[in-house]
């Protein structure tokens, strides 16, 4: 893979006797969406705090732009934390100059760069205002306007979604997309199924501390067996019997479909053929791709806790 900006290498995390994260090796390249995901607990803060030099690897290597976390390369990162920390008296426009100096910019070029960016986050009708007076998505953009305010190269974002209406996520999904399409790396940390799919080139999956998965949607997808949604007022359990059916999963609790899973190489219109010549008739026949979340609750073995659609 060309240009990686950041590589992990058999990177392990120990507290004591606990293991948060388990010899995990994975890339980021550069002008790519990242996603790392996992539910509660499966070692994504933990991997981000060695990233970030917060802490240091048990074992294994991390590298940025070539060099280890440090100093040499703090300059060319943007972090937004999962916990978020504004002063609540300083105005917008003054919170983004504020940050963009601690990162080493001109008192000129902050204030030129936070007026920019309040615009392009359509926030220049608050620039004034203060913190304590924005609404939380409004206090979210402004966050991250404060971690891109140098033009890092790689953006981190821990759970950025956290918390934000629909409306805002969605404005949020933009403003990183943009940050890609102008050539930035952007690795996220998040539970939330829906968001990664929507914006990731790429997808590392932890469980447990565990990497379960690395690699893009495609990918996933062909890693998961082929499977097909029916609904029929009809008993569907003679399909269990038919050659090229793995197995099938009858209607339980508030699913009302029966799930038919393929062997490798079996055509879904196979399964239709059958029902077809059994006389039976289907209210749904459904062979879409089946979404991220479904993916990730078969690679991780059902361990989901925590994780959302």
């Amino acid at each position: 893979m060309a240009n990686p900006v950041l590589e992990l290498k058999g990177v392990t995390k120990r507290y004591g006797d606990f293991t948060a994260v388990n010899s995990v090796s994975f890339v980021a390249p550069e002008g790519k969406i990242v996603g790392l995901l996992g539910p509660n607990g499966a070692g994504k803060t933990s991997t981000l705090r060695m990233i970030l030099g917060i802490s240091t690897p048990t074992e294994g290597t991390i590298t940025l732009f070539g060099k280890p976390p440090g100093r040499a390369v703090q300059h060319r990162i943007g972090y937004l934390p999962e916990e978020r920390g504004l002063y609540k008296r300083m105005t917008a426009f003054e919170t983004i100059v504020y940050f963009g100096r601690l990162k080493g910019l001109w008192a000129a070029t902050a204030r030129k760069r936070a007026l920019e960016l309040l615009e392009e986050l359509g926030l220049a009708h608050v620039k004034d205002r203060r913190i304590e007076a924005l609404s939380k998505g409004m206090a979210q953009k402004i966050q991250l306007a404060t971690a891109i305010a140098h033009a890092p190269s790689l953006i981190i974002l821990d759970e950025p979604f956290s918390g934000l209406d629909p409306i805002n996520q969605n404005e949020l999904e933009a403003a990183i997309r943009k940050l890609a399409r102008n050539g930035a790396t952007v690795l996220f940390s998040t539970h939330t199924m829906s968001h990664a799919e929507r914006l990731c080139d790429r997808f590392v999956i932890l469980v447990k501390g565990n990497k379960a998965f690395d690699g893009t949607l495609q990918e996933a997808r062909a890693v998961m067996p082929r499977s097909v949604k029916l609904e029929s007022p009809s008993d569907l359990s003679f399909l269990a019997g038919i050659p090229g059916v793995a197995r099938i999963v009858p209607p339980h609790d508030n699913i009302s479909w029966w799930e038919v899973f393929l062997a490798a190489g079996t055509d879904p219109q196979f399964i239709l053929s059958a029902c077809f010549e059994k006389g039976v008739k289907l209210t749904r026949f459904d062979t879409s791709a089946p979404p991220l979340h479904e993916i990730f609750v078969y690679l991780a073995g059902g361990n989901a806790e925590g994780l959302v659609p």
